[in-house]
């Protein structure tokens, strides 16, 4: 974990139980009483947390709002900040990046920060983030704000068509060999106007959703590039994936 992602880490964790003491976050985030010390010291300058004696507390006036990492389930964390180092490694400098929603894009968003990389996304909390940290080159696609999805939805097909990119990275709620599918047909309608703009489509996904089916298909798997998962991803699956063509990215 990077100390950019530690710190959003910090951040959301107090927005749960408003105090953390310093030995709380050695046991939280498996960190020395120095870095702990020095995550608190940096993120009370930047105004994102108060210091208190021997702890941190969340700021009392900071709205509450909904964020990738609250809903993050445990198990696949390590394994999905993996993911996205690996995506992140694929962008060159100079190049741009279209970035889908969900937690493991808001990770590669995290990665790429700081770098000469174009960001182009209509994920919310991902474009403020970058934002705010002062990142060059963040692209946001234009359309109507749909709160359930923090995303913007574009009322009319040539919106999306305005935008190219290198790379275009997403997830959903399964693949399998013929495919990879997505809940929200909102969200996937969005974003399947942007596959003729892009270069190469890379699916982000935890191996416990390799082999799964759920919702509409999104697009075949001979549309997909390459997959970036788990070890742990279902080895069948996986062959076939790479029989049709997929290159396939274990870490």
């Amino acid at each position: 974990m990077t100390e950019a992602q530690r710190h959003q880490a910090i951040l959301d964790l107090l927005q749960q139980k408003r105090h953390m003491t310093v030995t709380g976050l050695i046991d939280a985030f498996d960190i020395s009483p120095a870095t702990a010390r020095r995550d608190i010291n940096k993120l009370n300058e930047t105004g994102k947390l108060r210091k208190v004696r021997n702890g941190a507390e969340a700021l009392s006036q900071e709205r509450s709002q909904w964020s990738p990492m609250n809903s993050q389930q445990p198990l696949n964390h390590d394994e999905k900040i993996k993911i996205a180092q690996a995506a992140a490694a694929l962008i060159n400098p100079g190049e741009s990046a279209v970035i889908n929603c969900g937690s493991t894009a808001f990770l590669l968003g995290q990665e790429v920060c700081g770098q000469d990389v174009q960001v182009i996304t209509n994920y919310f909390p991902l474009a403020n983030y970058l934002i705010e940290e002062g990142h060059d080159g963040v692209v946001i696609i234009g359309g109507q704000y749909n709160r359930s999805q923090s995303i913007t939805l574009a009322p009319q097909d040539e919106v999306s068509s305005l935008y190219a990119g290198h790379w275009m990275f997403t997830s959903g709620k399964g693949i399998t060999a013929d495919g990879l599918y997505k809940m929200d047909m909102l969200t996937a309608m969005a974003e399947q106007k942007m596959l003729d703009h892009v270069g190469k489509l890379v699916v982000l996904t935890d191996s416990s959703k390799v082999g799964q089916r759920a919702g509409m298909l999104f697009c075949p798997a001979t549309q997909v590039d390459i997959l970036i998962t788990g070890k742990d991803a279902d080895a069948n699956v996986i062959q076939q994936l790479r029989d049709k063509g997929v290159e396939v990215i274990l870490v």
